[in-house]
């Protein structure tokens, strides 16, 4: 692994022709975790006016609305005296009060990759007052592993809203972790809305002994209402293939070109990627302007694949394009993993990291 190089503090990075992703140090700070907890660039102009439904999916533009409407019951809500205000004083809820009925505190957009599920959560975040908090999952189990839970949900309880981004349960840490924070907050009177492919009750399904922890999973469902978000993958709709990768010599040319862009060997950056925590991810992609790898391939195993995953998210988060050579970004995954209990994720990087590619075909 290569040496230490400098550390990642900030937004912007000067001229980088052919630097590397593997010398950047990126370090986030549990406060910085905190304040970083709003929708990623991508998102900043996210609102429902600019959601264009898809005329041939009804449940599109009936999200919408039903985000809106949970939109207006937060802030119906803002100057109460209600739950997030009593758990700022540490008192308990008055003994045998009860939400409105068919009123959960918790919304659940669930639908395939590519519908713009990601765009409602933020035109949500964005619709809603006072003080609010944003993450992707895997930010989420990072504040906590960083502040601990007790500090997570104190800080968090003080919120109108928590939305979740990408919501899985990978594993039966997560389970535990994850149910018992959403039980904290929505009793303390937080709103909680999650983007994710899978419902609430098929969580960890085919990944890990999710019966083992249905309990805890149907807990957790029965504070969401679902909303259904169906369609075709947008980004992919109408629009070319993507580019084919390209020989190293060309590759390497056009990093060479492109300031503020970084090439990296493929194998290179899996194994760098395996020392620094995906919670990183998006400090360390932070102001870089294209991304070129060399050499891709099939991961080689899964806990590989997952980390790409991650960085998939984070690339499309920041809207930075990628080049690559060797393997088409379409296999970067096997068959094998294609038809695992991961499958979905799988499926949304590589639309992901297809529609990313595009952007530089015109360069």
């Amino acid at each position: 692994m290569p040496g230490p190089g400098p550390a990642v503090s900030g937004y912007r990075v000067g001229r980088m022709n052919s630097a590397r992703l593997v010398d950047r140090r990126p370090e986030i700070t549990p406060d910085e975790l905190v304040q970083a907890m709003t929708p990623p660039p991508r998102f900043e102009a996210a609102r429902f006016e600019t959601y264009i439904p898809n005329p041939d999916e009804p449940s599109q533009a009936q999200a919408v609305r039903d985000c809106s409407a949970f939109a207006e019951r937060i802030n119906a809500g803002a100057g109460s005296s209600g739950g997030w205000f009593r758990a700022m004083l540490g008192k308990k809820k008055p003994e045998g009060e009860k939400k409105p009925e068919g009123e959960k505190r918790g919304l659940y957009l669930d639908g395939g990759f590519g519908v713009g599920k990601t765009h409602l959560l933020a035109s949500l975040w964005h619709a809603a007052e006072g003080t609010k908090s944003y993450g992707t999952f895997v930010e989420i189990t990072n504040l906590v592993g960083a502040l601990g839970f007790v500090e997570t949900v104190q800080r968090l309880s003080q919120h109108r809203l928590l939305a979740i981004d990408e919501f899985e349960l990978d594993d039966p840490g997560d389970t535990m972790l994850v149910t018992q924070l959403i039980a904290k907050l929505t009793d303390a009177g937080v709103h909680v809305a999650a983007t994710s492919n899978t419902l609430p009750d098929k969580l960890g399904e085919g990944r890990f002994a999710a019966v083992d922890f249905l309990r805890e999973i149907h807990a957790m469902s029965a504070r969401f209402g679902v909303v259904r978000v169906d369609g075709p993958d947008y980004r992919h709709r109408g629009l070319p293939e993507a580019p084919p990768p390209m020989a190293d010599d060309e590759l390497s040319r056009l990093a060479e070109a492109t300031d503020g862009s970084t090439l990296d060997d493929f194998d290179g950056l899996c194994g760098f990627l395996a020392g620094l925590h995906p919670s990183k991810y998006g400090r360390l992609v932070d102001g870089i302007t294209a991304v070129h790898l060399s050499g891709v391939h099939a991961a080689p195993d899964q806990d590989v694949a997952l980390r790409l995953v991650a960085l998939a998210d984070r690339l499309y988060d920041r809207a930075i394009p990628v080049r690559v050579s060797g393997c088409a970004l379409s296999e970067l995954f096997t068959e094998e993993m294609l038809q695992g209990g991961y499958r979905k994720k799988y499926l949304r990087a590589i639309s992901r990291l297809t529609a990313l590619s595009r952007d530089l075909t015109k360069s």
